[in-house]
């Protein structure tokens, strides 16, 4: 995938998502609950079959992997080894309560790595996009993280997801934390992203699906990024499995301070 080929399949995406989300506004739907309790829309609907469908006529060959599938087809999918890997709607209960923060993430996965990444934030007209080895862009401006722009954890801005960490990092979480200020918006994807262009400068969620992290992570990654698990693997290492995972992100100048300090509390 070269980089005119996937710009132009992210501004399809964000073309045919875009119609759907000015006609349903700011959310406010009834939703229903899926089997793993996360909340369902008709919107998440409408943007899944929008999606799959183009993806589809484009790219015959190429299944999609989206949310919306049962565990038995998303399987299926995956083991190909090479298909497209969709959210439709990170971040269904932000959208659901008229909180605007909500994306499209879709990644595609060749011979099990995933090579490329896009996600697209309707609420602000921001386009992330990235090529593995090839780097990241935020509507087609290349993305580069400074390697020295935040010298201690004391000035970072954190985003922290504590109720899927373990009791005791919760606890070191609470009560001395080692940065600046924390928040927790609520869409994956959008973290990654917002980790990307220096919105935020250090990371921690627990426990997060391939759906997700797939695209924002790689968008990370390619922007100069620390992208791992709590256990210090790329959260993108192979083998690509539907089993969640933890993330930790870190801006280049903290990419080792960030790490040392969750291990000192584990």
């Amino acid at each position: 995938m070269n980089w005119s080929a996937w710009s132009l399949l992210a501004h399809d995406i964000k073309a045919i998502t875009q119609p759907i989300f000015t006609h349903a506004g700011l959310g406010f739907q009834q939703s229903t609950r899926k089997d793993d309790g996360s909340l369902l829309t008709e919107t998440d609907l409408a943007l899944n079959k929008a999606c799959v469908d183009y993806l589809l006529q484009q790219y015959p060959d190429i299944p999609v992997l989206s949310e919306e599938m049962d565990e038995e087809a998303q399987n299926r999918q995956l083991a190909t080894g090479s298909c497209w890997l969709l959210d439709p709607l990170d971040g269904t209960s932000n959208f659901t309560h008229g909180i605007p923060i909500f994306s499209v993430s879709l990644a595609l996965m060749m011979d099990g790595k995933i090579v490329a990444g896009m996600v697209y934030d309707p609420n602000r007209h921001e386009l992330f996009t990235a090529i593995d080895g090839l780097g990241a862009r935020l509507n087609d401006q290349a993305l580069h993280l400074e390697p020295n722009a935040v010298l201690s954890l004391k000035h970072a801005m954190a985003v922290i997801d504590t109720k899927r960490l373990n009791d005791k990092l919760s606890a070191a979480i609470a009560t001395q934390h080692p940065y600046h200020s924390q928040r927790s918006f609520g869409s994956v994807a959008l973290d990654w992203c917002w980790l990307s262009c220096g919105r935020i400068q250090t990371y921690l969620h627990g426990k997060q699906k391939l759906w997700d992290f797939s695209a924002g992570a790689l968008i990370a990654q390619e922007s100069g990024a620390l992208a791992s698990t709590l256990e210090g693997h790329s959260i993108l290492q192979t083998p690509i499995t539907l089993t969640a995972r933890s993330a930790v992100g870190a801006c280049p100048s903290l990419a080792k301070a960030w790490p040392e300090w969750i291990a000192q509390q584990c």
